[in-house]
Parts: C-alpha cells; structure tokens; sequence
C-alpha cells in the first residue's frame, strides 16, 4: 500500500474524538494517558446502541495504548438487578473485549460521594429541601424562563447537616426531602438549577443491601466516579452535552490537582425499524410481546447473538457508521449487510429443505446409497469439503416445482430436467396427488452419466436446486425470524403506541424441515448457510432429539426488494 493511500485510508477512519485525543496527547495533557470507560446503568439487557460505545471506548483505549474500565452506574436499586450485571459482562466479552483487573460500581463510591455531598453541605453549595418533586420541577421554570428559588434554599448549613443525617438514618420518607446543590436558579442551562444530588429511596440494592435509605442521582455520582478513577476522556452519547457543565461543575467542587476527565459526546446509534429505549423493550418482555431480553427479533446484544450475529459482524458494523456530532438515522439494513459479509466469509455450507417436497428417483436401485463431494465454503478452501449421502427418495423445496409453470419459471416442472447440487441431472415424469388434489410427491428419473452436475453429451439445464436424502436428513425446526416492526420508525409518531407497528410476521416456526446429516453435531451458535435459503444457526433451545435453527438472515436484503416494488 502507498503512502498516500494509507494516509487516506487513517483519514477515513479517524473521527472527531480521536481527532481531539490526539490534540490532547499533543498538549501533553494527563501525562500521555488516555483511560476510557464503559459506564452502563444494570436496568436491563445491552443493545446494538451500547454496542456501539462499546466498540468506541474500547477500541479508542486499544487505539492508543490506553485502558478502558467496565464500570456500572448503578444509582437506582429500584429498577437495577444482578441478571442484568451478569449479562453485560456477558456482552461485552462476547463482542472481543476485556477490562481485565478494571470491573467497578458507582456503589464502590457511596460513602465517598456522601462524604462529598456532606463537604458540599459544610461549604453552603447545598442543602436539603422539603418540597415535592412537582414544586421543584414548576420552580425550575423553563429553558426560555428562569427559575425561583425554594423557599428552604438559605438555610444554615448546620440545619442541612442534621436534615441530611436524618435523611440518611431514614428518618423522613421517600419523596419527602431531597439534597439540591446551590447553583444558579437562573441558569440558561436548566441542569444547573439547582439540580437534585440525593433522594431517599428504601429499596434493596443489589450490592449494598438495605446500608443506604439515600441514593445519589446520576450526574452527581457519574463524574465523581470517572475522576476517582483517573479517566481522562468520558465519551458519552449526545443526549448529556447539556449536563457537561453540570459534571465540569461537580469536578471543579472535587478535584484537588490539575487533572480533570473530560467529556466528549456522540451522536447515539438509531436505527430503522428498531426501538433503542431500555424502558419499551423491558415493556416488550413484561407484556410477553416477546420472548425474553435474548429473543433473537430483540435488538439487545444476547438477542443478535441467539440471532446468529457474530463479534466480528457487530464491529464491522460500528467501524461502518462511524462517529459524529450529529444525531440521525441508520438504515438495519447496514447492520444485516455486515453479517451477511462476514457469515459468507466463515458459515459452513450445507443443504437443507424448508418446506419439503418428496421425489422419488425411480429408475435409481432401491436400497442404493451414495456418497457425493460437497465443497464446504467456497470463499476459504481451507475449510475443505464433505461428503453428502444420496439415495433414492428426496426432499427439495416444494416452491421448487411448479405444476404448470409461468413462462419465466425455470425450475423444475413435468417434463423438465433440472441439475441436483453436487448430484446428477433430473426429469420429472409423475405427479402424486392425494383424495385433496395435493401434491404429495413427484416421480422423476435420473440421468447416471450426469454424475457430479455435467452431462457429458454437453446439454444445458437452467435450473440448479439443493436437496437432502430422505434416508438422512435430520428432521429438524426452522424459526424464520424478520424484523420486529414493520415501520421506520416505530418509536416516531405522536400519539401512536409503537407497539402498533409491531411486525404480525416477525416469527414463523417451520416444525418439519430437512437438513443434511452434517449438522447433526452441531452445538448452540454454529453457523451454517443452508444453500439458496439464507444463513442460520442452531438454537439454545435444540437437544439431542430436535434440533431448533434461527434464521439470522435471507442471503439477500428481501426488505429492499419489496420496498423498491411499492
């Protein structure tokens, strides 16, 4: 590669924050250090959205030699669980990347904010209010009008002590009093008037236990958390650019060094035909509108992997988008895309038959087996080949065959000879219909000199269709998965439960298909393109006697299709 084309190339796949962090290495700013961090809140599973930061943080820590810490903010024990820690660590593993010693809680740092909330207290930069949570929010007027100040917003700092203590020993009741820091009511930038620092919560915490009956909101514990841990740079997406004064305020009150992290924000991922908020898709499990966090039509991480999603395929994707200051809307079809480019790369190929359609090959000897040289991934020989048994009765697609055929069908119809994959060439003599006028079978015959798919006489077939023996083939159940909704933007319309554009055809269980024995062995999330058809991949829910198979994707963007049509 050139000079100039690498050059180019590094161009292309810089973005902004590395453009800035390169700037501040430059300047000599943290001694050369650059610490990232990954900060989710454990109140439910992760998304394609968080993979994306991820991706980020990680990646820019590689990027530049630096470190990146696993750290779960977890400042809400009313909607926080350990099944939600367990399975973002779970995530962000699978996805290829490790925070090795660097696995922190905000809870680690409760009794150091309390104590910071306390030094705030002493200082008069806070204090305690009575009001409910409606009087704050009318009292904090509007981003065009300022707010006024609480009417407990003076009082002496030996007052706010007692009343914090007292809140902290459970004394008041929830909702009854909250700690405010003491900013500006006037503030252009409604996060710095007055904003809450603790509340009194009595619920369990998944780390704590019944220690604490306060609990610090968010923006309070979020920055004190990134500066005990030495953070340089806190990538954050889009929606917190207008809390960075409010957490710059908080480091200003705490740092006692030159050092201070600094926030950077990104656009977040939205993606079409897909719903990103933690809160809707908690209400898509609760209501039972899917299976679970990991259903496979959900677009959190453990639902993309039990889709057939691999590592690889996700990082591509985030290395595709790339990083911007400006929010927008990706099409899914660019995240569908970079597992089809990458399952073409590494999936298994085998034949397998959807909806069944049995032909017998009368004039091949009953009781015959044999043996054909199958190649198993054309796109890496390394992967070598298999042998797949053939016999006398088959399955192929019933959409195969067509009993009377428009003139552009070229597949296989009475009187039409088409090739088998890997196998001989074929003719359809007979028809079998059952009392119904159904077809139940077709009777074909085989040319023998056709072995391997020429005919040594030259002559052409225009159709090539894949099978399975009969005698072989391991019965199996095929869930066709689609997208969940069938709208942009499901999340979009005013007035409209997003649940209304929910997909009627997002699942389709195909109880009796056929796959090639090869599979037979096959363990939950192995990969397979079942020719013609699509990618797949084996089920956690398959067992020794039924197999269960996801399709991931349709070996092409059927979606795109139909659209261009309407």
């Amino acid at each position: 590669m050139s000079n100039s084309t690498e050059s180019k190339e590094q161009t292309k796949k810089s973005n902004f924050i590395r453009l800035q962090i390169e700037q501040d290495l430059k300047e000599g700013k943290n001694n050369g250090r650059v610490h990232t961090r990954f900060p989710p809140e454990p109140n439910g599973y992760l998304h394609i959205g968080h993979a994306k930061s991820i991706c980020l943080n990680f990646g820019i820590a590689e990027k530049f030699g630096g470190k990146c810490n696993l750290r779960f903010d977890d400042t809400n024990p009313a909607k926080e669980e350990t099944e939600y820690v367990e399975s973002i660590q779970k995530d962000v593993r699978w996805l290829g990347f490790d925070w090795e010693d660097r696995l922190f809680y905000a809870s680690d740092y409760f009794d150091k904010l309390h104590g910071f909330a306390i030094e705030l207290i002493k200082q008069g930069k806070a204090y305690v209010d009575d009001q409910d949570a409606e009087t704050i929010s009318q009292q904090k007027g509007t981003p065009t009008r300022p707010g006024f100040e609480s009417q407990f917003r003076n009082r002496t700092p030996e007052e706010n002590l007692d009343l914090f203590n007292r809140m902290t020993a459970g004394e008041f009741e929830e909702g009854s009093h909250v700690l405010r820091a003491k900013i500006d009511m006037a503030s252009p930038n409604m996060h710095m008037r007055d904003p809450i620092l603790y509340r009194i919560m009595k619920a369990h915490h998944h780390r704590t236990g019944d220690k604490w009956c306060v609990y610090p909101m968010y923006d309070f514990a979020h920055g004190q958390s990134d500066y005990w841990e030495g953070i340089t740079h806190s990538i954050c997406t889009l929606e917190f650019e207008v809390h960075r004064p409010l957490y710059n305020w908080f480091i200003d009150q705490l740092k006692d060094s030159d050092y201070r992290p600094r926030q950077i924000e990104f656009a977040r991922l939205n993606l079409t035909y897909t719903i990103m908020s933690k809160r809707k898709l908690l209400e898509l499990v609760k209501e039972k509108y899917v299976n679970g966090w990991d259903d496979p039509r959900m677009p959190t991480i453990s639902g993309l992997r039990r889709r057939g999603y691999t590592p690889e395929s996700i990082r591509n994707f985030s290395d595709r988008i790339g990083v911007t200051k400006v929010d927008g809307m990706i099409d899914v079809s660019l995240l569908e895309y970079s597992v089809r480019e990458h399952l073409n790369k590494v999936a298994q190929r085998v034949m397998g038959v959807l909806n069944p359609l049995k032909v017998v090959i009368t004039n091949y000897p009953e009781g015959q087996e044999e043996e054909l040289e199958a190649i198993n991934n054309p796109e890496d020989e390394s992967m070598g080949t298999r042998k797949v048994p053939f016999s006398r009765e088959l399955y192929i697609e019933r959409d195969d065959f067509m009993e009377n055929p428009p003139r552009k069908f070229f597949r296989l119809a009475p009187g039409r000879e088409v090739r088998l994959r890997y196998a001989y060439f074929v003719t359809c003599n007979d028809v079998i219909k059952n009392e119904n006028g159904e077809i139940t079978e077709l009777h074909c015959t085989y040319d023998p000199a056709s072995k391997g798919g020429n005919s040594p006489d030259g002559r052409k077939v225009k159709a090539t269709l894949h099978w399975v023996s009969a005698t072989h083939a391991v019965k199996a159940e095929v869930r066709l998965y689609d997208r969940l909704f069938n709208d942009e933007d499901p999340a979009g319309h005013k007035d409209v439960d997003f649940k209304d554009f929910l997909n009627p055809d997002s699942l389709k269980v195909l109880p009796e298909c056929f796959i090639e024995p090869f599979v037979k062995n096959a363990q939950p999330l192995d990969h397979f393109q079942f020719e013609r058809l699509g990618y797949f991949n084996l089920d956690y829910d398959s067992t020794v006697n039924k197999h269960v198979f996801n399709r991931t994707v349709p070996l092409r963007d059927s979606w795109a299709k139909m659209q261009k049509s309407q």
